[in-house]
């Protein structure tokens, strides 16, 4: 199977991203009773520095376990978690300056989003993968 373009780890990013934003900030929003513009603006700020994790830890990621290599449950655990507890660190200060909250509020906001994020990150690379071996196999017998 062939490997990751950097054409693709921007669409997988973004796509990731997006259908993220469009579905935490409401319910973000909503739990924390913060005004939607605010959870928003904290959501686009995390998604962009997301992003640019999102790349340098897939990238990390599939020189371990290479595209087409078998990625069970375990791995997609070890992938999940690895992911999502580095984005901790790095969300952290950035959210308890954008909400002008103490770290330890932070860090409940964080924890409230890794419990979102990491059953979401599994189901979305999963899926990812699924669709990409599909598209490469239909491109591959047109060739």
């Amino acid at each position: 199977m062939r490997t990751r373009s950097i054409k693709e780890r921007i669409l997988h990013a973004v796509c990731f991203e997006t259908l993220a934003i469009l579905t935490v900030s409401p319910l973000a929003a909503w739990v924390m009773d913060k005004p939607l513009f605010q959870m928003g603006s904290l959501a686009i700020m995390l998604s962009t520095v997301a992003m640019l994790w999102n790349m340098i830890y897939n990238s990390g990621f599939d020189r371990l376990y290479a595209p087409g290599q078998k990625r069970g449950p375990g791995v997609r655990v070890l992938h999940a978690l690895g992911f999502e507890g580095g984005f901790i660190l790095i969300g952290l200060p950035i959210a308890a300056w954008m909400l002008d909250i103490s770290l330890g509020q932070a860090l409940l906001v964080e924890v409230a989003f890794f419990l979102f994020f990491l059953p979401y990150t599994m189901a979305y690379n999963w899926v990812w993968d699924k669709l990409r071996e599909r598209w490469i196999r239909r491109h591959s017998c047109q060739a």
